[in-house]
């Protein structure tokens, strides 16, 4: 995939900041509905946002990291994504009918006890992430490379470690709103 790079961190900023709205509008919701599940093994709205906070406290720091480190400044217009970077992130976009997919154990929420200040760290993640998109316009997203979470010996390109966080983000608040449009056709 080859992309103008404003068009890319424009269409991610987007993403991210329609993530914010969404997550502020559950503050107003209750707990019981908030961690609401449709069956004993689905998550409910908290986890699905708890499992995004994990992913986040580890790619928010290793983005900031990488950037602030990076000695390649952009000098290009378009970023060209990697096999590798490409498939994951793809992976990640949600689709019509969510694909299921195995969650790690050491970030699966399941059955937790969590509240709203979940929800006020993931808005306050997405903020931080917004700020890292706005310095990402000064690095080189193709030469800056990034660990991702399962293995430090797989690095990806900046530009397609954006897309697989943010596309991940995308794909559980899908997730937290589908669950909250069950409650509330169940209400109605």
């Amino acid at each position: 995939m080859t992309i103008p790079i404003n068009q890319l961190l424009n269409e991610l900023k987007t993403i991210t900041e329609n993530n914010i709205e969404f997550a502020e509008s559950l503050l107003n919701q209750n707990n019981r509905t908030l961690n609401f599940r449709k069956s004993e093994d689905s998550w409910s709205i908290l986890e699905c946002m708890e499992h995004l906070n994990f992913y986040g406290d580890f790619y928010l720091s290793e983005i900031e990291n990488r950037i602030s480190e990076s000695r390649f400044q952009t000098t290009k217009s378009y970023f060209k994504s990697g096999v590798l970077g490409n498939y994951f992130a793809n992976m990640m976009l949600p689709k019509e009918k969510l694909n299921k997919m195995k969650t790690l154990k050491i970030s699966n929420p399941i059955h937790k006890l969590l509240d709203k200040s979940i929800i006020e760290e993931f808005i306050s993640q997405q903020n931080k992430m917004l700020e890292l998109l706005g310095k990402a316009k000064n690095v080189d997203l193709e030469k800056t490379k990034t660990s991702i979470s399962i293995s430090k010996l797989i690095k990806l390109k900046l530009g397609d470690t954006f897309r697989f966080v943010i596309y991940h983000n995308l794909r559980h608040i899908k997730q937290a709103e589908n669950i909250l449009k069950s409650i509330q056709i169940g209400v109605n």
